[in-house]
């Protein structure tokens, strides 16, 4: 079934934001204090040029990707819903094995798309958690903005056009589900596109009310953002997640600004300091020396 353009770029858009919403905040724990480090931020933005430039240069590259989101996605699905997203539970990773299932005996229709995508989304949420775990979020917050940067440079320089065609023509044999991508309706979206979601969504996680917002402000920037398709026939998706978390930055650094005055007067009386009460006497015990 054709979906036309408007409800296909709706859906996965709606999707993206809801990869923001989705993760959990975790506890750090020891066990990765030993592999807690800034050299972590640089995963985004390898995961986007490291990839186009191996597909372009290194054959097979496409269809080891295609095998590797094969086995890995299901299963980072899986820990998702049984442990990574808001609401998760450990029996809801089974649901993983119906939505695996629609993928790929029904992958024609747009329940099938549907569910591949929505295995997809649910390992960029497990993905961003496990990233957001090691990485501290001063750095991983650049890592996002570095990501959007180099998909724009790849998208405009044209560079991202062939490896990703070679990326999306890769077919796992069997029938089996192409999970290395998004499709819905007439509108295909990159693996990248969810994962820098999944890493928005970490990183604010423990600040709930930030995440909705950033997640709400990801889809609103990225349906403006979407009107360019009228002269443009490819965007990089990243792009609105990484103005999110920008325009989130700022209004909460404008916000805290304009608190700091007011939490130095209670009531409008400036602070004073307690003047001393002069019958107020401290007794002090004697020291005993023995």
């Amino acid at each position: 079934m054709a979906l036309p353009f408007i409800p296909s770029d709706a859906g996965l858009l709606a999707l993206q934001a809801a990869v923001v919403a989705a993760p959990r905040p975790m506890p750090r724990a020891a066990r990765l204090s030993r592999i807690h480090g800034r050299g972590w931020a640089l995963v985004p933005i390898g995961s986007i040029v490291v990839v186009v430039f191996a597909i372009r240069y290194v054959s097979d590259t496409a269809t080891g990707l295609t095998w590797l989101a094969l086995i890995a996605v299901p299963l980072l699905a899986a820990a998702a819903l049984g442990w990574a997203a808001r609401g998760s539970r450990p029996w809801a990773a089974l649901l993983a094995i119906p939505l695996f299932l629609l993928a790929w005996l029904d992958k024609t229709s747009l329940v099938g798309e549907a569910s591949g995508a929505l295995l997809s989304a649910l390992s960029c949420v497990t993905l961003g958690v496990l990233l957001a775990a090691v990485t501290p979020r001063a750095w991983l917050k650049a890592g996002i903005v570095l990501m959007a940067a180099a998909d724009t440079w790849l998208v405009v320089s044209d560079l991202l056009q062939a490896p990703n065609a070679a990326l999306v023509a890769a077919h796992p044999p069997a029938g089996l589900p192409q999970l290395q991508g998004e499709i819905f309706g007439t509108v295909t979206m990159g693996y990248g596109d969810l994962f820098v979601a999944g890493l928005l969504g970490a990183v604010l996680a423990a600040q709930w009310r930030r995440q909705w917002r950033a997640a709400l402000l990801t889809f609103a920037i990225a349906a403006l953002f979407d009107l360019l398709f009228l002269v443009i026939a490819e965007l990089p998706a990243t792009v609105p997640v990484a103005l999110a978390l920008l325009i989130t930055e700022g209004w909460e650094t404008v916000s805290g600004s304009r608190r700091a005055p007011a939490s130095l007067q209670v009531s409008g009386t400036p602070l004073r300091a307690r003047p001393r009460n002069p019958r107020l006497r401290i007794r002090r015990s004697p020291r005993s020396v023995r």
